[in-house]
């Protein structure tokens, strides 16, 4: 995990506990088990929908975009603001935007993957 997904708990901390998974070659960022943001290349993108649209778009934050098939597709993932770094105000207010445009998606809370706890095989008992 970089410094920069570590630093991320100290950041949110007016916000609540936040927890990284990796994936998409990078890292999730969840709160009471719902995706709030992505990180990729030490680049934060919180979660947005129509409602918030408009917070990013006054600061000119851009979606995360992928390329597939030749055609560039933009997520419902827009750049963090730099304020929220040095803020931490500003990035519990982030959070929450972030947190309730999850809960409007409709998807429900991802479950904490389970860890997997080795099996201990019994020993044959001896004749």
């Amino acid at each position: 995990m970089s410094e920069f997904v570590k630093s991320l708990h100290e950041i949110f901390e007016r916000f609540g506990r936040i927890e990284p998974r990796r994936m998409f070659g990078g890292h999730g960022i969840f709160h009471e088990g719902r995706m709030i943001a992505i990180v990729l290349k030490d680049t934060l993108y919180l979660k947005s929908d129509a409602e918030s649209a408009a917070q990013f778009d006054k600061q000119n934050l851009p979606p995360f975009t992928y390329e597939r098939n030749g055609k560039a597709t933009p997520m419902s993932y827009r750049q963090a603001p730099a304020d929220l770094f040095e803020d931490r105000e500003e990035a519990a207010l982030w959070g929450r935007r972030a947190y309730e445009a999850a809960l409007r998606s409709g998807q429900p809370p991802k479950k904490k993957p389970a860890k997997k706890v080795p099996v201990k095989k019994k020993k044959a008992a001896s004749p």
